[in-house]
């Protein structure tokens, strides 16, 4: 209890940080410090987020095999299922668990940013206004944000998401609307990182995904 407090008290000293230095450049305010923080902790955590995005990618990639396998093996023979299936990742270094580990960092982050939002001891809470939200550890009262939390979920996870897999499709449409639910009864402060974190990602995918077709169409010439 003790260690996630002090991880609340880091939280609310560096937002409070990252505002004196949006009021050093003369645009003070908290909404531009929480999209700082997120940028922040996206740059700390994207050696676990490239590794991530790329066995999601290759994921994808092999879920024709996936199927194939599936198909052939599931009603005769599941234990050699599994085993072709461990080869298969194997062969072409995929780790299909290599998504749960940032999500676990993730998770005491937005816990921790949550509490400290609750009751944020603003330097100056004109400042802590965001466009049309008035202050950023309430709701946002016209759903801007939450909204926004699940259509970039969504655009995020089209990315990974197989067109074959019933599962991944199913939660290409679930996942966002959850995430735009539970993001408005949260601060709008949380809302807002949970966007920028999503835009953030995607961007990183899309250059990951654009690397892989490069490699790809080098190896094909050759």
């Amino acid at each position: 209890m003790e260690i996630f407090n002090a991880i609340v008290d880091g939280m609310t000293w560096l937002l409070n940080w990252l505002y004196y230095i949006t009021e050093t450049v003369g645009i003070p305010n908290y909404g531009i410090a929480i999209i700082l923080l997120t940028i922040i902790i996206k740059m700390v955590l994207y050696p676990l987020s490239h590794k991530q995005m790329k066995s999601m990618l290759a994921m994808q990639q092999i879920q024709p095999k996936i199927k194939e396998i599936q198909q052939k093996y599931k009603e005769k023979d599941p234990k050699k299922m599994q085993q072709k299936m461990m080869d298969l990742y194997r062969e072409h270094n995929v780790n299909p668990a290599a998504g749960c580990l940032p999500l676990l960092i993730q998770m005491p982050i937005l816990i921790a940013l949550f509490r400290s939002l609750i009751s944020f001891p603003y330097v100056n809470t004109d400042h802590a206004s965001f466009i049309w939200v008035q202050n950023l550890s309430d709701k946002d009262p016209y759903y801007i944000l939450p909204i926004l939390a699940g259509v970039t979920t969504y655009f995020q996870s089209k990315m990974t998401t197989s067109a074959t897999d019933p599962t991944q499709k199913m939660m290409l449409y679930t996942m966002p609307v959850f995430i735009a639910w539970i993001s408005s009864t949260f601060p709008a402060g949380l809302s807002l990182y949970w966007v920028v974190f999503n835009v953030v990602g995607w961007a990183q995918q899309y250059y990951i995904n654009k690397q892989a077709v490069v490699v790809k169409g080098e190896a094909g010439k050759s």
